[in-house]
């Protein structure tokens, strides 16, 4: 039995000097799906992958860094993903879970901390730029039981009323305070103004800033 096709089933010769017909959509999706099944069997043979598993698991495996540290007087070691912030590094690594998550982006300022000395939003931080630093939180910031003056400060003059923000708060006046931006209450609030409250209690934040300046 004949293969051929009969003439007035075959396709039209294309002249030389013709161009051939521009594809329909119809034609493109079938040949990109033929294309791109193509190119998914040619990466399994007989059902078995041609990359190798154990390569396959190091290539997804995040790049990682050993990280020391010393937060709240107390030198730590960590192995972490190169992305990992410091708060998260505090939070989920070292069950230090006073400092807030807050907005994750910088604007709120619930997250502060001290490093070296300074200010820092955590959440913006990258944990292993920190090699070698000295990290301060809330929890390293009373001594033993006796609380920092600018804590005891925040419970005399009731700079606080649902509390989450309050720890970032204290954090960024000591830094305030050591920083030496108390002259006035007007300086005290545009060098606080990275820290939000939602509450409203800026009026006795400020005051216990001042308060706490003025014992220093």
């Amino acid at each position: 039995m004949s293969n051929e096709l009969p003439e007035s089933a075959a396709a039209p010769p294309t002249g030389a000097g013709e161009s051939s017909p521009a594809p329909t959509r119809r034609t493109f999706i079938a040949t990109g799906t033929a294309v791109g099944g193509a190119g998914g069997a040619g990466s399994v043979i007989g059902g078995t992958f041609l990359v190798d598993p154990e390569e396959a698991t190091a290539a997804e495996r995040p790049p990682s860094s050993r990280v020391s540290l010393t937060v709240n007087g107390i030198r730590r070691t960590v192995t972490v993903d190169n992305r990992t912030s410091l708060l998260d590094l505090l939070r989920e690594h070292l069950g230090l879970t006073g400092s807030k998550k807050g907005c994750n982006a910088g604007a709120w300022g619930a997250c502060t901390v001290l490093v070296d000395g300074q200010r820092y939003n955590a959440c913006l931080t990258l944990a292993v730029r920190l090699e070698g630093a000295d990290v301060t939180t809330i929890e390293g910031l009373a001594d033993g039981d006796q609380l920092h003056p600018l804590q005891q400060a925040f419970i005399d003059e009731d700079a606080f009323q649902c509390g989450y923000c309050t720890l970032g708060q204290i954090m960024s006046g000591v830094g305030c305070i050591q920083e030496g931006h108390t002259g006035s209450p007007e300086e005290i609030r545009e060098w606080m103004s990275g820290n939000v409250c939602r509450c409203g209690c800026y009026v006795k934040i400020v005051r216990a800033v001042e308060q706490t300046a003025a014992h220093k």
